[in-house]
């Protein structure tokens, strides 16, 4: 789950991560208001979307005079933002973020995120901020400097001291960045994060180090643990379908493609869109529905499914293991008469109760295309929109 920069900066702020102040407004009365209490008569205004590159798309803007700022609050309210990491469509901006104005003397990278490779969290500095990191690593590798902290140990001194001498901070600001290392880790690991990026960390007028800009990802699978950040959710910003999947414990997300997938199990749904892709078809989703599938949930899937526009055909792949073939075969036959599905729907069951499964469609009067493997499951979904695409 990712949080807007206006909740993240709330984060640092109870971690003692200095930020500059700022206000997230929702209307224009309360843009005009909290730029006044602000006070000046500059300020930042940034466009509140889980997506980057919002700089370059024009959803961050320096701002003089009240005018100016009612008129680009009024352009970006509403609007949808376009980013090169945004959806097709953009994210729809329904939050601003008034900021203070910083002097800017240096810009800063500072992040942290899991390294698979070590199974520890990784610090990442460059002196490069304000730039996209995954420019600097491709070509300039050598202005990132990385860090893996021991989770027993927590983060050292000395790798503190290491990151603060390859930015080029002078001792006032080294030992800054001590305190601010040593708050974000503890942020990362008192919130189950699974990222947080300062980009940039500036280095100000005063010479003290700020973060002008955050980025918060926090571990789904550890939002239990979390429900006052779950309680932050902006739905606005998902894909509508993917939010109501959460609903129901379906895993999924859409995809461009024409043959939706219902498959229980996430290798089996990785090995289903393989292998129409091998075919000459695309995948119109992943869809997980889990082992333990049952025939309500079939039906919220199959409801999913259909409220695609661009799905042409369903194949349905189920290995009945934890689950009885039969019982699925119910749960689609229900779901099918339920939903009211106008598209030719591909079945392969296999496994515990699977002759008692296909018996059951074929007696259903409904018109289910069954299949003995995956690979006939494939080749029938895909001639079902028209052949190879």
């Amino acid at each position: 789950m990712n949080l807007h920069e206006y909740q993240a900066k709330k984060l640092f702020e109870d971690y003692g991560i200095p930020v500059p102040p700022g206000k997230p407004a929702h209307s224009i009365n309360e843009v005009l208001r909290y730029a006044s209490d602000l006070g000046g008569d500059e300020w930042v205004v940034k466009a509140q979307v889980h997506a980057g590159g919002r700089g370059k798309a024009g959803g961050v803007k320096l701002v003089k005079g009240r005018e100016k700022l009612e008129s680009l609050a009024r352009s970006l309210l509403g609007s949808q933002l376009i980013t090169k990491q945004s959806a097709p469509h953009g994210q729809p901006v329904n939050c601003l973020l008034i900021t203070s104005i910083s002097e800017i003397e240096s810009e800063l990278y500072l992040g942290m995120v899991v390294d698979r490779a070590s199974r520890r969290i990784a610090i990442m500095a460059s002196t490069e901020g304000g730039m996209d990191i995954e420019e600097v690593a491709a070509t300039q590798p050598e202005k990132i400097i990385s860090v893996i902290v021991d989770p027993i140990l927590g983060i050292q001194e000395h790798q503190c001291r290491r990151i603060g001498f390859a930015l080029g901070l002078d001792s006032k600001q080294r030992k800054q960045l001590n305190s601010i290392l040593k708050n974000l880790y503890a942020l990362y690991i008192d919130s189950d994060l699974s990222l947080v990026e300062i980009n940039p960390l500036i280095i100000n007028g005063s010479g003290d180090l700020e973060a002008i800009d955050a980025k918060i990802g926090i571990d789904d699978n550890a939002l239990f643990r979390q429900p006052h950040l779950e309680e932050w959710r902006d739905p606005s910003q998902e894909d509508e379908k993917e939010s109501i999947a959460k609903r129901f414990d379906l895993n999924y997300i859409t995809l461009d493609g024409n043959i939706a997938c219902m498959v229980n199990g996430a290798g089996l749904a990785m090995a289903t869109m393989d292998i129409i892709k091998i075919h000459g078809g695309e995948p119109a989703n992943f869809l997980d529905v889990g082992g333990g599938a049952t025939a309500e949930r079939v039906a919220e899937a199959f409801k999913l499914i259909v409220s695609d526009s661009n799905v042409e055909a369903i194949l349905v792949n189920i290995f009945g293991g934890i689950v009885r073939c039969d019982l699925i075969a119910e749960g689609i036959i229900k779901a099918v008469k339920e939903v009211g599905v106008n598209v030719p729907v591909v079945v392969r069951l296999e496994g515990t109760k699977v002759e008692e499964g296909k018996k059951a469609l074929a007696e259903s009067g409904l018109t289910l295309i069954t299949a003995d493997d995956l690979g006939d499951a494939a080749e029938k979904a895909v001639a079902a929109v028209g052949g190879k695409q």
